[in-house]
């Protein structure tokens, strides 16, 4: 029987960003997948994983913007997350097998004073089921394979972490942290200060720098919206970098710094990097080096601003 090729779904240059409310059992780059058939976007990326079991904000890029996909991986993070005590697992959260089950005797003051213990800069063993890499291979993949390698603890920063609720021996904290900061880590830490362990149930991310849940939308919602409303979802292209400094360029300067030339700006902010325009068009980012020369670091493609 002669075989009938499947027809694939044409792709279109779709440029912009998409904050969405990742689901939860759906992995960072399923829920990207899904996202960019639903714009038939040829090129996309996401700006940081969230475990399956988490939900929340995932600012997801297209196109031009996925140049500046790593632009908030070294940004401040905010999570809700809850927080079971008196059961230890393999992965310090709901995925993993049980280890081990203590009885819970500790009072909300001796919840209170164990998360103190927290705050602030703190030394973090990361997990062993982790995406780190350790000779070329991802940590989960030797967890699995039942090898347990050495690891050294990283320096994070927790900024707050806020004792919620408490329903029995479940807890709900908010935790503003660093980048790389694993929570269910924190969970775990928090579990072993209390003396009975304790594993994450449950984690949202509801902010990334400045960027907040709220101005979000859910895959649910996205996929029910018609097909032409969807493009009308996306930030600009620039959208992932409001933290920088803007500069304007006349059409002279624009030409050249297009072209890959340093052209000379009126700033001595040596160093430091601006989201760059020629009028309302976003062209890039520069870097500003001696004697006021902006170097493109970073363009975007003539056409797509």
């Amino acid at each position: 029987m002669a075989h009938t090729p499947q027809r694939r779904t044409p792709r279109r240059v779709v440029d912009g960003v998409l904050f969405l409310d990742k689901p939860l059992g759906l992995s960072s780059n399923n829920a990207l997948q899904k996202a960019r058939w639903l714009l038939k976007a040829a090129k996309g990326g996401h700006t940081g994983t969230l475990d399956p079991m988490a939900t929340g904000l995932l600012p997801l890029t297209f196109g031009e913007a996925t140049k500046f996909s790593q632009t908030l991986l070294d940004a401040d993070k905010v999570y809700e997350a809850t927080v079971l005590l008196g059961v230890t697992t393999t992965t310090a959260d709901a995925e993993g097998e049980v280890l081990a089950n203590a009885a819970v005797d500790a009072t909300d003051a001796d919840i209170e004073a164990a998360l103190e213990r927290l705050r602030g800069d703190i030394d973090q063993v990361p997990p062993m089921y982790s995406a780190l890499k350790h000779h070329g291979k991802a940590l989960y993949e030797y967890a699995r394979a039942g090898i347990d390698i050495p690891r050294e603890a990283r320096r994070v920063t927790i900024h707050s972490l806020e004792f919620l609720a408490r329903e029995g021996d479940s807890l709900k904290l908010r935790v503003a942290c660093s980048k790389g900061t694993y929570v269910r880590t924190l969970a775990s830490d928090l579990g072993a200060l209390l003396g009975c362990g304790a594993h994450l149930t449950a984690l949202r991310r509801t902010r990334i720098g400045p960027f907040e849940l709220e101005s979000s939308i859910s895959l649910m919602d996205f996929e029910a919206l018609p097909e032409t409303d969807r493009d009308a979802e996306l930030a600009p292209v620039d959208a992932l970098l409001v933290h920088l400094e803007v500069m304007a360029l006349d059409a002279m300067q624009a030409t050249s710094f297009t072209h890959g030339q340093a052209v000379q700006v009126c700033s001595d902010a040596v160093g430091r990097m601006f989201r760059v325009y020629a009028g309302e068009r976003f062209l890039g980012v520069g870097t500003l080096g001696e004697g006021g020369m902006m170097a493109p670091t970073r363009l975007v493609a003539t056409g797509n601003q």
